[in-house]
C-alpha cells in the first residue's frame, strides 16, 4: 500500500507566552466555549461577546421600503425564544433567480468567510409570532413556510413588512448568519416546483419524523434539506407536528441520522491500521484519526485567545466529550458540534465499509472571527474524509504528526482525550495472544 507522506500542515505559528495552567475554578475559563450565547451562563442580559460584532450591522443593507421582490433560497427561520410561541417567517433577498447557494451549507467548503457572510446577510428575515403547535393548522403563513420547505430549487417572492427590515446581524454558533428582520404582513410565493421526495413525506401523515429524516436521508435529500423540512413542521404523525427552532432542528438531525447510521456501522468490520486525516479551513486545523476496534468517538475543540467563544488574552480553552461502543445518553456539552462531527465520520465508515474509534481534533486560531454555524463543522470533517489519509506505524507515530499538525503541546491534548487515554493505557485481548 502506498503511505501517504507526512508533512506539517501549513498555518500560524504559536501565539506567545500562552498560559498552560490549569483552569482557575474561581474563573471558569470553558463557560463561554459551553454557553455559545445559548444559555447566558455569565448572567448578563445579553452575551458580553456578541456585542462586538454588532458593527457588523452597519456594513448590512439598509432596506427603505416595507416591501421586497425577490428570491428565496428557499429558506425559512424558526426562532426560540418565547418557547412555545416563536417567531417564524420565510427568508428572502432582493436578487432575483438562481440562489440556492445562500441556504446550501454543502455548496460553502472552500469559500472565504466574507463571501459567506456576504450573502447570508443580504437574506432578510420575514418574521411573525406562532404556536409551535399550529404547524398543522390550516393558516396562510403555515402553508406559505411548508411550502417553502418542500420547494425543489429558488422560490420567486413578494413580501410585505409591517415596517422597513432594520439591519441587524443575528449570529449563532449552531445556524448561520442572517441579514436584517421585519414583522411580515403578506407574502406570496412563485412555487414552480416541490421536492417530491420531501413531498411524499409530507403527504404521509402515518410517519414517524424519526423514521421520514431517515427515509428522506436514505433517498439522497441534504441534510440540510432535510433540517429545513424537519423545523417548519412538514414531518410526523398527525397531531404530532411541531415548528421546531431553527438551532434545535440542525443537531436533532444530525443525532437521528447518526444514531441511525450506527445501527449499520455496528455489522461492519474492524480497521486492522490508523488513518489520520488533516485539513485546515477558516483558520482552524483539523486532526482526525480513525482507530482499529470498534465503534467510539470523542470530539474536543481548542480555541485560542481571542477567538470567538474565548476572550481570553492568554489561556487557551478546550472542551470535548466522547463516548464508547454504547454510545451516549446525555446531551453533549460542547453542544451541535459534536454531533454533526460524528455524522461526517459515521458517514465515512460506511463508504469505507470499516468502523472503528475516531477522533476528531479541532484548533481553533484567532482568524475564525463569526460563528458560522455548525456546518462549519460538519461540512469540513466530510471534505478532511474524502481526502486520501495518512497511515501512520503506531500510536507513538500518530501522537508525533499531532505535534506537527498543532500549535498546542500534545500534553494538552492527551490530558483531555478520554479515549487517546484507554488507547495507551489498555490492551485488547488479540494483543495478548499475539
Amino acid at each position: 500500500m502506498e503511505r501517504a507522506p507526512t508533512a506539517p500542515i501549513p498555518g500560524l505559528a504559536p501565539l506567545p507566552q500562552l498560559d498552560w495552567s490549569l483552569p482557575d475554578l474561581k474563573d471558569d475559563p470553558t463557560m463561554c466555549v459551553r454557553c455559545r450565547s445559548a444559555q447566558l451562563l455569565c448572567g448578563k442580559p445579553v452575551c458580553p461577546i456578541l456585542i462586538r460584532y454588532r458593527a457588523y450591522s452597519n456594513a448590512l443593507p439598509k432596506l427603505g421600503s416595507r416591501d421586497l421582490d425577490g428570491s428565496s433560497p428557499p429558506g425559512l427561520f424558526i426562532g426560540r425564544f418565547g418557547y412555545p410561541k416563536v417567531a417564524v417567517g420565510p427568508l428572502v433577498t432582493a436578487a432575483h433567480g438562481d440562489t440556492l447557494l445562500y441556504d446550501t451549507p454543502e455548496e460553502w467548503v472552500g469559500r472565504p468567510v466574507d463571501e459567506l457572510v456576504g450573502f447570508r446577510t443580504s437574506l432578510v428575515r420575514g418574521t411573525e409570532r406562532i404556536r409551535v403547535t399550529d404547524a398543522e393548522k390550516p393558516i396562510r403563513l403555515v402553508d406559505d413556510l411548508q411550502t417553502l420547505a418542500r420547494a425543489e430549487g429558488s422560490v420567486e417572492v413578494e413580501a410585505q413588512f409591517r415596517r422597513p427590515p432594520r439591519g441587524h446581524l443575528l449570529l449563532s454558533d449552531t445556524s448561520p448568519p442572517f441579514g436584517p428582520s421585519a414583522p411580515i404582513d403578506r407574502v406570496r410565493l412563485d412555487v414552480r416546483r416541490v421536492d417530491a421526495r420531501v413531498d411524499r413525506l409530507y403527504r404521509d401523515t402515518d410517519a414517524d419524523a424519526r423514521i421520514a429524516v431517515q427515509e428522506l436521508y436514505g433517498r439522497g435529500v441534504r441534510v440540510s434539506r432535510i433540517q429545513r423540512a424537519f423545523s417548519a413542521g412538514t414531518l410526523g404523525r398527525r397531531g404530532r407536528r411541531r415548528f421546531v427552532p431553527t438551532r434545535w432542528s440542525i443537531t436533532a438531525v444530525d443525532d437521528l441520522l447518526g444514531k441511525s447510521l450506527r445501527e449499520r456501522i455496528d455489522d461492519l468490520p474492524e480497521l486492522d491500521e490508523i488513518r489520520l486525516y488533516r485539513y485546515l479551513a477558516l483558520d482552524n486545523r483539523w486532526f482526525i484519526a480513525l482507530l482499529p476496534g470498534p465503534f467510539r468517538y470523542e470530539s474536543i475543540e481548542a480555541w485560542y485567545p481571542h477567538t470567538l467563544w474565548n476572550p481570553s488574552d492568554r489561556q487557551v480553552v478546550m472542551l470535548g466529550d466522547h463516548e464508547g461502543p454504547r454510545g451516549r445518553t446525555t446531551y453533549a456539552s460542547m453542544g451541535g458540534c459534536y454531533y454533526a462531527a460524528r455524522l461526517a465520520v459515521e458517514e465515512a465508515m460506511l463508504r469505507d465499509r470499516r468502523r472503528g474509534g475516531a477522533l476528531v481534533f479541532r484548533e481553533v486560531h484567532p482568524g475564525e472571527i463569526l460563528p458560522l454555524g455548525v456546518w462549519n463543522v460538519r461540512e469540513h470533517v466530510r471534505a478532511a474524509l474524502q481526502r486520501p489519509p495518512e497511515h501512520p506505524e503506531s500510536l507513538e507515530d500518530l501522537l508525533r504528526r499531532m505535534d506537527e499538525s498543532f500549535a498546542i503541546p500534545r500534553e494538552r491534548w492527551l490530558s483531555h482525550s478520554a479515549l487517546l487515554h484507554a488507547e495507551r493505557t489498555q490492551r485488547r485481548l488479540e494483543q495478548y495472544a499475539s
